[in-house]
């Protein structure tokens, strides 16, 4: 899944949050769900724009980052 596919971020989207691609729903929801013991599951109920691929793929994206900058 590209990235533009994944998130986006405009400023005329929720004031230039990152946003799920193609939703108003901020990347930080996901993390603020799982964080507070949220299935993946919990959270794409919350949210049903979300998919499940943008989420995951979301997740997967962000421990690439992590490990990048960590190495």
């Amino acid at each position: 899944m590209k990235k533009e596919q994944i998130v986006s971020q405009d400023p005329r989207v929720m004031h230039g949050t990152l946003v799920f691609a193609g939703t108003r729903v901020p990347v930080e929801s996901l993390i603020q769900h799982l964080v507070a013991g949220d299935s993946l599951d919990i959270f794409l109920d919350d949210f049903p724009t979300v998919s499940r691929e943008q989420a995951v793929a979301y997740l997967q994206m962000t421990l690439e980052f992590a490990n990048a900058r960590v190495a």
